[in-house]
């Protein structure tokens, strides 16, 4: 018996698209590229040879449209982990649901998933500039633990040797450990991206070591992070999607990878405010390699 997805579950506006992202089943590309900035959205389609549509609705602004000849959605995500959650669900629902009957459909559709996002840098190999592709992604966030199947798609070795590490306190959210997508990995970092494990922060100041007025509830966290080795993985980087999009992706059978540019160096102390048009040359690997 197929799964019914009622109203609550599953809403859908009345123009026939789905809720937050206002995209219609038939909009949606097989490849997607994800990134945070609305205003980036235009930034990647400007490289289009020919837009089919483009739809807004609060931070999620999406163009479709043709590159090369390969047809490609690029979407805004805004900021965090929670807003993936949302983003990740409703691509796969116009992707695998029947908005007509609210059932899951026979034929499922895989997307290819990148998401291009900026970093800090966390080694001395990471200065600002840096591309580094992750391979492997810890998600402070804890969303994945709300999911069924999240054992089965995490690494737990490495979670547990990590909190370990850390001293990990019990009042946070577990921490996750997952894979990116192994053959999108090999196609989209190439030679020329550090690959590197990247952890997925709920915020952007303490819960990524920043202390402004308010004290950090650990202040050696990044030091220990920084420190953290198992079975040859350093930590590359801290950032705010990239263990949601691999996570949730991995548990929906899509293919999903985060390359991002080092725009801070924590290590170094140095930051690059004037990254934007740097980015631009990510965009075009990124679109090559889709």
């Amino acid at each position: 018996m197929k799964k019914y997805f009622p109203e609550s579950e599953l809403i859908i506006n009345q123009d026939g698209s789905i809720f937050h992202l206002h995209l219609k089943p038939e909009q949606l590309a097989d490849k997607v590229i994800l990134v945070g900035d609305p205003g980036r959205v235009s930034q990647v389609a400007r490289f289009f040879d020919a837009i089919e549509c483009e739809v807004s609705n609060r931070e999620f602004h999406t163009t479709t449209g043709t590159y090369k000849g390969k047809r490609i959605t690029v979407l805004s995500t805004g900021i965090g982990c929670d807003n993936i959650d949302i983003v990740l669900n409703e691509l796969d629902a116009c992707a695998n649901i029947d908005f007509a009957t609210r059932e899951e459909k026979e034929q499922l559709r895989s997307l290819s998933i990148v998401r291009i996002g900026t970093c800090g840098g966390l080694q001395p190999y990471t200065p600002t500039g840096t591309f580094i592709a992750s391979v492997k992604s810890i998600g402070f966030d804890g969303l994945l633990n709300f999911y069924a199947g999240r054992n089965e798609v995490c690494d737990l070795e490495f979670e547990e040797a990590f909190k370990k590490h850390m001293n990990w306190n019990p009042l946070l959210s577990a921490p996750y450990v997952i894979d990116a997508n192994a053959e999108l990995i090999e196609r989209v970092a190439g030679e020329d991206m550090v690959r590197g494990v990247t952890i997925a922060c709920g915020g952007f100041f303490g819960p990524q070591g920043r202390e402004l007025r308010i004290p950090l509830a650990d202040p050696k966290q990044n030091e220990k992070v920084e420190n953290f080795e198992y079975k040859g993985y350093r930590i590359t980087n801290f950032e705010m999607e990239s263990s949601a999009v691999a996570g949730l992706s991995r548990l929906l059978g899509h293919k999903a990878m985060t390359c991002c540019m080092v725009i801070a160096n924590r290590l170094a102390k140095q930051a690059n405010s004037n990254y934007k048009n740097n980015i631009e040359t990510l965009i075009e690997m990124v679109l090559d390699r889709i």
